[in-house]
């Protein structure tokens, strides 16, 4: 029987530190694991003691690319320990600070990170060259982003105007107006990436994923909703424990989530879209249909497709929140701290994203939870590249290399995992 092994040593520019092992007998991918080696950060641990109001910054820091998604998961865990509700208005500029986050992270990634995989360029830059409007296009989309969250969130990178029961300070009509135009443009943007994107090269592969998202009774979901699956789970996020685990593997540093009774499942744009499609307005049905896609897709390579959808969407919801807005009367409604468990679940770029907080009776932080996307996606991208390896395994390591790259591409782990750089060494036996 031949036996081989393809090993990814380090993959540079990852947050943290992450390889690629291949296992190969008998012609066919045995394991694929995706070795993430980083050191433990130690958030929940040193939040623990820390007053709730000091929580939404801290969490922020967690990612530079998605804090509003860290911040507005905790502040919603914080005011359900609370028994606080946080309606009208205020609520509608949470969800416009979520769209812009949507829009740049989801820009950044389709075009500068993800795209060049499928043009064949080794990075952006080189892309460019070809493709220079395209470039310039997607970094005008998440202008658009970045300035929503600049205005909203008082800077573009750890927004600090979040803040338990609202906001520090909110925004006035005439702050709004001018990015409306701003995302005007980006939603024309947004559509002709869409149908830029589908006109890529997908290789055939079908994936048979347990979808879990938030589904919210009338929106696409961004901050609120319940917990569904595509094979019948429906939960409150406070009963999020109740069906999913986490577990220790040798290979990572990185928890793996599973579902207890199940295993795997896929969290994300792909998930969001097959459990939300009859939440997206009929014109945005519409083009996803002409981009290709049913109402579920099962190819991930296609999520290209669904991110720039996600962008179109998030662009419009944000021009309806804006014509709308009314300033409040006040930017946050009262808090008054107790103890007790708070549970949070918002849908991040990447995917749902779930904290929990144990408080103790002044609001200081005594436990603390945070289930991020990636540890939810690992064993999935992992199936994906036994499922993407095996078909390949008479071709050139590289191209093997290559389609593994862009595999985990996909799902976008986190922004520095979504380089192009990995170094690949094969150990033949």
């Amino acid at each position: 029987m031949t036996t081989k092994r393809i090993k990814v040593d380090y993959m540079a520019r990852v947050e943290g530190e992450g390889s690629l092992d291949l296992h190969i007998e008998g012609g066919r991918v045995t394991a694929a694991r995706l070795g993430i080696f980083e050191p433990p950060r130690f958030f929940e641990a040193l939040l623990r003691g820390r007053g709730f109001a000091e929580t939404p910054d801290i969490v922020a820091r967690i990612c530079g690319i998605c804090p509003v998604a860290y911040q507005m998961t905790a502040v919603h865990a914080l005011e359900n320990a609370f028994g606080v509700r946080v309606e009208g208005q205020l609520r509608a500029l949470r969800r416009l600070l979520y769209c812009g986050e949507w829009i740049e992270s989801h820009a950044l990634h389709v075009v500068m990170l993800h795209a060049p995989d499928f043009l064949g360029f080794p990075d952006a830059i080189r892309m460019a060259a070809e493709h220079g409007e395209r470039v310039r296009s997607a970094l005008a989309l998440k202008k658009a982003g970045n300035a929503l969250m600049r205005v909203l969130g008082g800077r573009e990178i750890h927004p600090v105007n979040v803040r338990v029961g609202g906001f520090y300070r909110v925004p006035s009509r005439a702050e709004l107006a001018p990015l409306a135009e701003q995302l005007r443009q980006a939603r024309d943007r947004a559509v002709e990436l869409v149908r830029w994107v589908a006109g890529f090269p997908f290789p055939p592969l079908e994936r048979d994923y347990e979808f879990v998202a938030l589904r919210h009774p009338h929106e696409y979901p961004l901050n609120e909703g319940r917990l569904v699956s595509s094979r019948g789970l429906d939960i409150d996020i406070a009963d999020y424990e109740t069906e999913f685990e986490e577990r220790q593997v040798p290979h990572s540093t990185a928890l793996h989530s599973l579902l207890k009774r199940r295993g795997a499942y896929l969290v994300g744009p792909l998930a969001r879209y097959a459990l939300n499609f009859d939440r997206l307005p009929e014109h945005i049905q519409a083009l996803a249909r002409e981009a290709g896609l049913g109402p579920v897709c099962r190819n991930p390579f296609q999520s290209i497709v669904v991110r720039a959808l996600e962008i179109l969407y998030a662009c419009e919801e944000a021009l309806r929140i804006i014509a709308a807005y009314q300033p409040p009367a006040v930017a946050a409604v009262p808090v008054e701290p107790r103890s007790g468990t708070g549970f949070g679940c918002t849908e991040a770029p990447r995917g749902t994203l779930w904290h929990r907080y144990d408080l103790a009776a002044d609001g200081s932080l005594e436990r603390v939870r945070i289930v991020p996307p990636t540890a939810q996606n690992q064993p999935s991208i992992e199936a994906d590249l036994e499922a993407v390896a095996t078909p390949l395994l008479g071709q050139p390591e590289a191209l093997i290399r290559e389609r593994c790259e862009l595999s985990i591409r996909n799902h976008d782990p986190c922004i520095s995992c979504a380089t192009h750089f990995l170094k690949l060494s094969l150990h033949r036996r």
